[in-house]
Protein backbone atom coordinates (compact mmCIF):
# COMPACT_ATOMS: atom_id res chain seq x y z
CA UNK A 1 0.00 0.00 0.00
CA UNK A 2 1.32 3.46 -0.88
CA UNK A 3 2.19 6.01 1.77
CA UNK A 4 -0.51 8.64 2.25
CA UNK A 5 0.10 12.35 2.56
CA UNK A 6 -0.36 13.31 6.21
CA UNK A 7 -2.30 16.44 5.25
CA UNK A 8 -4.94 14.56 3.25
CA UNK A 9 -6.80 13.58 6.44
CA UNK A 10 -7.83 17.16 7.19
CA UNK A 11 -11.51 17.94 6.62
CA UNK A 12 -13.90 20.83 6.83
CA UNK A 13 -12.71 24.34 7.52
CA UNK A 14 -9.21 23.13 8.52
CA UNK A 15 -8.75 21.65 5.03
CA UNK A 16 -10.03 24.84 3.37
CA UNK A 17 -7.72 26.99 5.52
CA UNK A 18 -4.71 24.76 4.73
CA UNK A 19 -5.53 24.81 1.02
CA UNK A 20 -5.74 28.60 1.04
CA UNK A 21 -2.44 28.87 2.88
CA UNK A 22 -0.70 26.47 0.48
CA UNK A 23 -2.12 28.35 -2.51
CA UNK A 24 -0.84 31.67 -1.18
CA UNK A 25 2.55 30.04 -0.54
CA UNK A 26 2.53 28.92 -4.18
CA UNK A 27 1.75 32.41 -5.45
CA UNK A 28 4.53 33.87 -3.29
CA UNK A 29 7.00 31.23 -4.51
CA UNK A 30 6.07 31.83 -8.16
CA UNK A 31 6.46 35.58 -7.72
CA UNK A 32 9.81 35.19 -5.95
CA UNK A 33 11.34 32.57 -8.24
CA UNK A 34 9.75 32.94 -11.67
CA UNK A 35 10.54 36.01 -13.78
CA UNK A 36 7.96 34.99 -16.39
CA UNK A 37 5.24 34.88 -13.73
CA UNK A 38 6.18 38.36 -12.53
CA UNK A 39 6.08 39.70 -16.10
CA UNK A 40 2.74 38.04 -16.83
CA UNK A 41 1.32 39.30 -13.52
CA UNK A 42 2.28 42.86 -14.49
CA UNK A 43 0.67 42.33 -17.90
CA UNK A 44 -2.44 40.95 -16.18
CA UNK A 45 -2.74 43.96 -13.87
CA UNK A 46 -2.43 46.34 -16.82
CA UNK A 47 -4.83 44.47 -19.10
CA UNK A 48 -7.46 43.83 -16.43
CA UNK A 49 -7.40 47.50 -15.42
CA UNK A 50 -7.59 48.51 -19.10
CA UNK A 51 -10.62 46.28 -19.63
CA UNK A 52 -12.61 48.49 -17.23
CA UNK A 53 -11.84 51.59 -19.29
CA UNK A 54 -12.95 50.04 -22.58
CA UNK A 55 -16.54 50.32 -23.69
CA UNK A 56 -17.29 46.62 -24.00
CA UNK A 57 -20.13 44.46 -22.74
CA UNK A 58 -19.83 42.80 -19.35
CA UNK A 59 -19.65 39.45 -21.12
CA UNK A 60 -16.83 40.70 -23.34
CA UNK A 61 -15.00 42.10 -20.31
CA UNK A 62 -15.42 38.81 -18.47
CA UNK A 63 -13.97 36.92 -21.44
CA UNK A 64 -11.06 39.35 -21.65
CA UNK A 65 -10.26 39.01 -17.94
CA UNK A 66 -10.66 35.22 -18.01
CA UNK A 67 -8.24 34.93 -20.93
CA UNK A 68 -5.64 36.95 -19.00
CA UNK A 69 -6.12 34.92 -15.83
CA UNK A 70 -5.71 31.74 -17.89
CA UNK A 71 -2.17 32.84 -18.76
CA UNK A 72 -1.31 33.06 -15.06
CA UNK A 73 -2.87 29.67 -14.37
CA UNK A 74 -0.97 28.00 -17.20
CA UNK A 75 2.27 29.71 -16.13
CA UNK A 76 1.83 28.36 -12.59
CA UNK A 77 1.33 24.83 -13.93
CA UNK A 78 4.32 25.26 -16.26
CA UNK A 79 6.48 26.43 -13.34
CA UNK A 80 5.36 23.43 -11.29
CA UNK A 81 6.31 21.07 -14.13
CA UNK A 82 9.72 22.71 -14.44
CA UNK A 83 10.32 22.47 -10.68
CA UNK A 84 9.41 18.78 -10.65
CA UNK A 85 11.65 18.04 -13.62
CA UNK A 86 14.54 19.90 -11.98
CA UNK A 87 13.91 18.10 -8.68
CA UNK A 88 14.13 14.71 -10.36
CA UNK A 89 17.38 15.53 -12.14
CA UNK A 90 19.33 18.50 -13.40
CA UNK A 91 21.03 16.48 -16.14
CA UNK A 92 19.91 16.99 -19.71
CA UNK A 93 17.44 14.38 -20.86
CA UNK A 94 15.12 14.32 -23.89
CA UNK A 95 12.04 13.66 -21.73
CA UNK A 96 12.91 16.54 -19.41
CA UNK A 97 13.31 18.82 -22.42
CA UNK A 98 10.01 17.61 -23.85
CA UNK A 99 8.16 18.24 -20.56
CA UNK A 100 9.58 21.76 -20.28
CA UNK A 101 8.95 22.54 -23.96
CA UNK A 102 5.35 21.31 -23.79
CA UNK A 103 4.74 23.46 -20.70
CA UNK A 104 6.22 26.44 -22.50
CA UNK A 105 4.02 25.73 -25.53
CA UNK A 106 0.97 25.76 -23.26
CA UNK A 107 1.91 29.24 -22.02
CA UNK A 108 2.39 30.41 -25.61
CA UNK A 109 -1.08 29.14 -26.56
CA UNK A 110 -2.59 30.89 -23.54
CA UNK A 111 -0.92 34.15 -24.61
CA UNK A 112 -2.18 33.71 -28.18
CA UNK A 113 -5.62 33.09 -26.70
CA UNK A 114 -5.42 36.52 -25.01
CA UNK A 115 -4.71 38.11 -28.39
CA UNK A 116 -7.59 36.25 -30.03
CA UNK A 117 -10.12 36.99 -27.28
CA UNK A 118 -9.16 40.65 -26.88
CA UNK A 119 -9.04 41.10 -30.66
CA UNK A 120 -12.42 39.44 -31.11
CA UNK A 121 -14.11 41.41 -28.33
CA UNK A 122 -12.66 44.72 -29.51
CA UNK A 123 -13.49 44.05 -33.17
CA UNK A 124 -17.02 43.04 -32.21
CA UNK A 125 -17.35 46.18 -30.09
CA UNK A 126 -16.12 48.49 -32.84
CA UNK A 127 -18.24 46.84 -35.53
CA UNK A 128 -21.40 47.22 -33.41
CA UNK A 129 -20.62 50.93 -32.77
CA UNK A 130 -20.50 51.72 -36.50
Amino acid sequence: MSEENQFKGKTGLRRVWNALRYSLDGLRAAHACEAAFRQETLLAVILIALSFFLRVTWTGRALMIASVLLVLIVELVNSAIEAIVDRVSLERHPLAKRAKDVGSAAVLLALLNVLAVWGGVLLDNFSSVS
